[in-house]
Formats: C-alpha cells, structure tokens, sequence
C-alpha cells in the first residue's frame, strides 16, 4: 500500500484523546461540562437570521455563488473596515470572503508556500496556523509565546538561526490560546521588523471584538504602508456568533488576496449565497448585537476567573478572546496536560483543551472556552473545588 505522505506529517490530534474520555463519561450518564471546544453557544441575532430565511426562499439564490464573494459582500466588508478602523480598501482587488477564516488561511498558504519555503508561527497557538504549513509543505519554525518572554528578541532569534530566509509570520491578536493582547504600537514594531526582512503577514483577526474592560484591539491594516505585506483574516463566527455559518474574509495586500482568490476559484463556488447576503446585514447594519454578546463573554469571564481563584487555581482576568488560559496548579504539572484534562474529566466533571494541542509550549496550560452558561460555569467551578479538596 502506498503511503500518503503529506498525511504522515500531521500529528495525531490531541484534543481527540480527550473528547473521547468526555464522550465515554457521558455515555455512561455523567454530566460533563464541557469548556474544552471553543464552539460559540449563543444564538445568532435574530436580523440576521430573518434575512438568511427571506433570502433562502428566492429561487435565484439556490445557484452557484461568486468563490471571492458577492459584489455587495466584499463593498460591505471594505466599508465596515473604513469605519471601524479608518482602513481604505479595494473591493475588487483587496478583499476575498472565504469559507471561515480557517479555510481562508490554508488555502492562502497553500496558494503561497512551496517546498522548503520557512513560515514562523508562535507557541502555542491556534492548530491550523503551523499545520497549514505542514499541509503546504513548508517548514514550520517556533517562536514562543509565553509569559516573562520578549516575543521580539524570540522573533528576531528564530529569524537569525533559520535558513533560508523566512518567507511569512502567521500570527493572532486577540490570541488563541492565550489571550494575549497587543497595541498598536506592537503592530507598527512587527510591520517593520517584516519588511527589514522581506517577510509577509498573515494576521488572524478572529477575536477582533472579543474585548473587554475598554481594550480595543488594533487592526494591523492600521499601521501605514502594512498592505504593502499584510493581509488580516475576519471571522463572523464569534463577533456575529455565526460559527455554523462559515463565513469570513480576507483583506489588504492585493496579491496574496488575488492568491487566494485564484485559488480558490478552482477549488469551490463561494459560500450559499444567502448566508452571504444576511452578511451583508450583519456588518451594515446596527452593531449593537455585537456589544451585548461581548457583554454575555465579559460575565463568564468573570465568573470563570472569580471562581478560579476562589477554590485556589490562580488565575489572571484576559483582556481579549473567549478563552482563559490557565496554568496548571504546580502539583499537577508534571503529569502535562493531556493526563491532568483527562483527571479533570474523571474527578470534577469538567472537559478542557489541553495546552499540548496549542503546541509544545502549551502543556503547562489548560484552555477554557466561554461556551456555558453562568449557572454551569459555577456548576463546574463546585466540581473544581471537590477535586481540590479530593
């Protein structure tokens, strides 16, 4: 039998192990509160799903769609960049929708990524970041993302030990998984630094709304001259809780945005149309939607964060994401956080994501999403304080 190489490259997926342990518990009747996957829960507002439904009974929308996104689509995107963040943008030639933002980004490295080619990706982070990479081929370099670290000076040593050249950064603030946050000026330092060495930016802006205690997270687009190497990935999964939906968009430097729009033109026919047209509504019209799903993660923040703390696992208040990235209590360190997910399951009934899956300088961590109710965060904060007082 002939083996399938590229497969051979990718791990196997750490979160698996895991959820099967979850999923054996509650086959056997125990209530597990799963905080493990980050899968939004709340209900996408009600406006945009009235106009997916009129736009689904019209027999024309039933056709195939526009790959890079409706005409009126890609207008509206550059115009909600234009507002929010004073961006201009082309929609014809800097802008593309995607299939989510997670299609969007393989495919773009996959459209500019050969064989050989050196990509950085901080650790830990979001799994599609480095294995879009693998799957591309290219050779994925580390840099560490970690507390009491200069994530420049990293940068600039992963920079001087790899040859060849790096040819692209892929990064994410707000950060999945460990929410850190950065400003503006932060983004101005990266754009430089890129274009010094002659390297392109993909930037993941999924939790660009996911901000609390007045944090705003900058767009990199804001920083001049940053389309001359950047592009940014929008979701409409957490800002207009649309994970299901599957849609997001690409914006700024126009030939990595026409990469991926070539790309993709051989490989799908666009979102169905009318999830693009309630889009079009999502981002043009009131965003008050936004702030009060902003207002529902900010109080399960708190509760998780002030429960934590309550029942002796200390943790720190996170400025940006849905997520709590939480350092394993010392005396369950050395097990990694595979096992101790595993024991958490077991003993307080609480499903996490272990950090390992972030990367290989995760597994000190654990990973809460913000995806229960306030009742069951406390549910699970009581099955917390029973496993530590075992």
């Amino acid at each position: 039998m002939q083996e399938f190489r590229r497969m051979k490259r990718l791990p196997p997926y750490v979160f698996a192990v895991v959820n099967q342990i979850k999923m054996e518990a509650r086959r056997r009747g125990e209530d597990i509160i799963d905080l493990g996957m980050g899968n939004p829960d709340l209900p996408t507002p009600q406006h945009i799903v009235d106009k997916l439904v009129e736009a689904a009974q019209k027999p024309v929308n039933h056709r195939y769609s526009a790959s890079k996104g409706i005409t009126k689509l890609r207008h509206a995107i550059c115009n909600w960049y234009k507002r929010r963040y004073d961006v201009d943008l082309d929609p014809e030639t800097e802008a593309v929708a995607t299939i989510g933002a997670k299609e969007g980004l393989s495919h773009l490295v996959l459209a500019t990524i050969s064989p050989g080619d050196v990509v950085l990706v901080p650790s830990p982070t979001y799994p599609i970041h480095p294995y879009s990479v693998v799957i591309a081929g290219g050779d994925l370099r580390s840099v560490p993302l970690l507390p009491g670290r200069d994530f420049f000076d990293d940068l600039l040593t992963a920079f001087r030990q790899t040859w060849p050249q790096p040819k692209m950064l892929i990064i994410s603030f707000p950060h999945n998984p460990t929410c850190t946050c950065v400003d503006l000026e932060f983004m101005t330092k990266l754009v430089e630094f890129c274009r010094e060495h002659e390297i392109w930016i993909v930037h993941d802006f999924a939790y660009a709304d996911m901000c609390y205690d007045g944090y705003q997270a900058p767009s990199i687009l804001q920083v001049p001259g940053a389309k001359d190497l950047a592009v940014e990935f929008f979701s409409m999964s957490k800002s207009y809780s649309m994970a299901g939906w599957r849609l997001g968009f690409c914006v700024g430097n126009p030939e990595m945005v026409n990469a991926l729009t070539r790309i993709k033109s051989y490989l799908d026919y666009g979102v169905f149309q009318p999830i693009q047209i309630a889009a079009i509504i999502a981002l043009n019209e009131d965003q008050s939607c936004v702030g009060e799903l902003m207002d529902v993660y900010r109080h399960r923040r708190d509760t998780l964060v002030t429960g934590l703390n309550r029942v002796g696992w200390p943790v720190d208040s996170p400025k940006g994401t849905m997520f709590l990235w939480a350092h394993i209590p010392e005396q369950y360190r050395q097990m990694g956080s595979v096992e101790f997910s595993k024991l958490l399951i077991q003993e307080a009934k609480v499903a996490v994501s272990p950090g390992l899956g972030f990367g290989e300088y995760g597994d000190e961590y654990v990973r809460f999403a913000l995806v229960e109710n306030e009742h069951r965060i406390n549910q699970a904060i009581r099955g917390l304080r029973r496993f530590f007082q075992g």
